[in-house]
């Protein structure tokens, strides 16, 4: 039965494709399940909803395997709307938490209880069905309207408000085939970023691409090729290492041959109107006139559909209507205190774009970016648009973008000469920025969403990975790979051992894996970054200045014939400059309140973060700090495990006359437990020695003080003239008066003299462990000794020794239960499957027949022993012939 409110079946629409998969009640299908969807989407061209359905597939997975504990059932469902994803459990009797409802929903800090609110916030539709036997809960996220095959005439517009372009507008044409390596290259594409076609031809086309890697924002290169059509905004990287931003459109054929490739045509972003296919005029519109938008008349029409595209236009817009030589326009944070360089035109755009500024640079009206300010002469106020240090700009005038009384933005327009603006011209621009702020304003929020969808995807796949691994090395390898090139160009990774250590680079990447070299080079020769613990980003500029160092004195040494060779070419550093030539932030990973490292971010020339990529990176510092630390501290609790284990096995084996003697241990797990088995050899007196092969219950510390114990009493009570079953009576009695960290013991001991006959004569004790087996010369195999009680139980213990003797070629072998109970479902080995492998044996040294068990052992059953093992052989040879 459906909720009541909750919408059970989807509207009508044709099915054209479907994807299913089953995952198991494991912690790892969640992950699987992301992969799944995340694959099905992206092969059925669907990139604009996979974050979302990524988002909500987690979440309704994790519900079902992690809170019900069933499987799950995961349908994907491809219409011409859209998709719809569902997902099955076998706990149809949970709540469904409705919004509406009185009954209270579950926190926000919970676990469980999020995936139908996910649903109802991220969703078109969505619903839930019940039977008997399973709860289905689905939803349909619809596709965005996108003009597909429109023609388009646009209006007759003024000469001064057509797009600019230069005087010989280059296209660059190349076709790339299925696999993206690039077949075809023009001449105008030599021209334009430096490559003649024999350089590019056979390469991938992501080895020259700088594609834009902001979660949420668009999808990645490869996906892109693989669409039908794409068209929209990258970089190619020049021959001199600077990245050429261009704008492109994509179109994928197929030869008479049937073989597909995508033929891309590029050209300057600044002249992508050459490219860019207008948007679709709204339908039902009048054939006659119709009342002129001032926004339209400013920012032309066809408006661009994308928030970049749209401040770019605006700029242009603004610098003609003014006759400016230069414009740009800044962005508000979300607190209003600084403003972030996101579109100029006739500046650097490189330097200077996501470059950040302060609203109030002063106490004066000219200094606060709220409102309009009119400078004729910058050289007379040095500093009062940092924006424009250094560029030759004389004059300025500057307007606030608001939207409500909110400032949301500032547009300026500079020109080269002084006295060019008056307030008739502030006035000008301050009405065009009031008819395209409410424009701007909602295309940034359009853009924020986008990437808070896409960053929350990203953080739960990131978490997802860290929580996957407690290998310091590897989770120091996936937190510059996460970071690497979805956040920034490179990065570094400094780690901290304890509070009076300096840090040390650990890790560094870059997306161009010919740069790692050289700039782990630079980063290796300056003082790394202070660890501060306050959190944030904060600005490094040690790298840039370094590398600007290295640079120049590389130049003086090559203009300087008569100096000496230097260790690498020029090229290396000056590349090595470019790449960390831009911004350079660290972030502290803070740990249960330490600073256990920095994570080090950075850009090359000129370029600078954004600020939201600044707080999805703040975010994943934090998650990758608690991944660093614990691994941290599983390392440290496996070496002393490991250690621990060590001290409670004998250093070596004393070489026994006439007897080969051979042990293998084996512990189960990771290594950060200490397990409870053990074994000991040691001399007792002249031609006496002690044996002992036992099992203590448990693992961890209280089963490493019993072992410690056993085998120390062992030894000392051998040595004081004890016999067998005296040792084993008085360390029974050792062990009960440890009261409750008392563990109960199975143990094997025995004694052996070497005979001058050549045999060996063993009195063998052996209480509640696996019974010793004899395999003589003839193959056959019995037990030899009998079962007597366990140790750490009863308190008044009767033992008694028995007499053995090892005739040569006869084998004793002496094993713990980690042997006898290896299972495979129903299946044991047990002592019967022991004695088979045994019989095998016959004329094998005491090493060959251990290694012989062992490997049956391993081989009976496909997955890793879940127990430790130890085997103890004894072997008295056969006289030499």
């Amino acid at each position: 039965m459906a909720e009541p409110g909750v919408e059970t079946r989807t509207r009508s629409s044709v099915i054209t494709a479907r994807a299913a998969a089953s995952f198991e009640p494991v912690g790892r299908s969640v992950a699987t399940a992301r992969a799944f969807v995340r694959d099905t989407l992206q092969g059925w061209g669907y990139s604009d909803v996979v974050d979302d359905a990524v988002v909500l597939t987690s979440e309704l997975v994790t519900n079902a395997v992690i809170h019900a504990g069933t499987a799950a059932d995961v349908l994907c469902l491809r219409t011409e709307q859209g998709v719809r994803v569902e997902v099955a459990d076998r706990y149809p009797e949970r709540e469904v938490p409705l919004q509406g409802s009185s009954e209270p929903v579950a926190a926000l800090d919970r676990e469980n209880g999020r995936g139908l609110l996910l649903c109802a916030a991220l969703s078109s539709r969505w619903g839930v069905e019940y039977s008997s036997t399973r709860k289905r809960v689905w939803f349909q996220l619809d596709l965005p309207d996108r003009p597909v095959g429109t023609r388009h005439a646009g209006p007759a517009l003024p000469d001064e408000l057509l797009p600019v372009a230069d005087e010989r507008v280059r296209v660059a044409v190349l076709q790339v085939d299925s696999a993206g390596v690039v077949t075809s290259w023009n001449d105008d594409a030599a021209l334009l970023f430096g490559y003649p076609a024999e350089q590019v031809v056979g390469k991938h086309l992501g080895d020259v691409t700088a594609w834009p890697q902001t979660p949420g924002t668009g999808t990645g290169l490869v996906e892109a090729l693989r669409l039908s059509r794409w068209e929209g905004s990258y970089g190619i990287r020049g021959t001199d290492g600077r990245v050429v931003p261009v704008y492109a459109s994509h179109l994928r054929v197929r030869d008479t041959h049937g073989e597909p490739s995508t033929v891309c045509l590029l050209v300057r972003e600044y002249e992508r109107a050459v490219l860019q296919t207008p948007a679709r005029t709204p339908g039902g519109e009048s054939s006659g006139e119709r009342t002129v938008d001032p926004f339209e008349v400013f920012i032309g029409s066809p408006a661009p559909d994308d928030l970049d595209g749209l401040l770019q236009r605006t700029v242009e817009r603004a610098r003609d209507m003014l006759d400016g030589d230069a414009a740009f326009l800044l962005l508000a944070t979300d607190d209003e205190t600084e403003l972030e360089v996101r579109a100029t035109t006739g500046l650097p755009s490189a330097r200077q774009r996501f470059a950040r500024v302060p609203v109030e640079a002063g106490t004066s009206r000219y200094a606060s970016a709220r409102m309009p300010a009119v400078h004729e002469d910058l050289l007379a106020v040095p500093g009062a648009v940092p924006l424009l240090n250094g560029t030759g700009m004389r004059s300025v005038v500057t307007v606030p973008l608001k939207v409500e009384g909110r400032l949301t933005g500032s547009l300026g327009v500079a020109a080269e000469a002084s006295g060019r603006y008056s307030n008739e011209e502030a006035l000008r621009l301050q009405f065009a920025a009031d008819r395209i702020a409410l424009a701007v304003e909602s295309a940034r929020l359009g853009e924020l969403e986008r990437l808070r969808r896409g960053s929350l995807s990203f953080l739960v796949e990131a978490s997802d990975l860290l929580a996957g691994t407690l290998d310091r090395d590897q989770t120091l390898a996936l937190m510059a790979q996460m970071t690497v090139p979805t956040l920034a160009t490179w990065c570094a990774v400094y780690t901290i051992a304890d509070q009076a250590s300096e840090p040390y680079l650990s890790y560094v990447l870059h997306e161009d894996e010919d740069r790692i070299d050289g700039l782990k080079e630079l980063l290796s020769g300056i003082e790394p970054p202070d660890p501060v613990p306050a959190p944030g980003a904060r600005v490094w500029n040690a790298p840039t200045e370094a590398a600007q160092r290295a640079a120049l004195l590389m130049s003086r040494r090559q203009l300087d014939r008569a100096a000496p060779p230097v260790s690498s070419g020029i090229g290396t550093t000056l590349a090595t400059a470019a790449v960390v030539g831009g911004e350079t932030v660290v972030l502290p990973l803070v740990a249960r309140n330490r600073v256990i490292g920095m994570l080090t971010l950075g850009k090359p020339s000129d370029d600078h973060f954004r600020q939201e990529i600044l707080e999805l990176a703040e975010d994943l510092s934090r998650r990758a700090a608690l991944a660093l630390d614990n691994a941290r501290l599983y390392s440290e609790r496996t070496a002393i495990s490991q250690s621990l284990q060590r001290s409670l096995l004998p250093p070596g084996l004393p070489q026994i006359p006439g007897v080969e003697v051979d042990v293998i241990y084996r512990a189960a797990g990771e290594g950060n437990e200490v397990g409870g088995d053990f074994y000991d050899l040691f001399p007792i007196r002249d031609k006496a020695y002690g044996f002992a092969i036992g099992d203590v219950c448990g693992t961890g510390p209280e089963a490493a003080a019993v072992t410690g114990l056993a085998r120390h009493a062992l030894r000392l009570l051998a040595r004081e003239g004890f016999g067998g079953p005296a040792v084993l009576e008085r360390l029974n009695a050792a062990i009960l008066d440890e009261g409750a960290r008392s563990r109960f013991l199975t143990l094997l001991y025995g004694e052996l003299w070497p005979q001058e006959d050549g045999s060996a004569v063993l009195k063998v004790v052996c209480a509640g462990h696996p019974l010793p087996l004899r395999l003589r010369q003839d193959g056959t195999v019995e037990p030899a000794a009998e079962p007597q009680p366990l140790l750490g139980v009863m308190e008044d213990l009767e033992l008694y020794e028995e007499t053995v003797t090892l005739e040569p070629g006869d084998v004793l072998l002496c094993v713990t239960d980690g042997v006898t109970e290896r299972r495979e479902g129903t299946r044991m080995l047990g002592d019967d499957g022991l004695a088979d492998v045994l019989r095998t044996c016959t004329g094998l040294t005491a090493g060959a027949v251990a290694a012989r068990v062992l490997r049956a052992v391993e081989r009976f059953a496909a997955e890793p022993a879940s127990d430790d093992m130890a085997i103890l052989t004894m072997r008295v040879p056969e006289p030499m012939q």
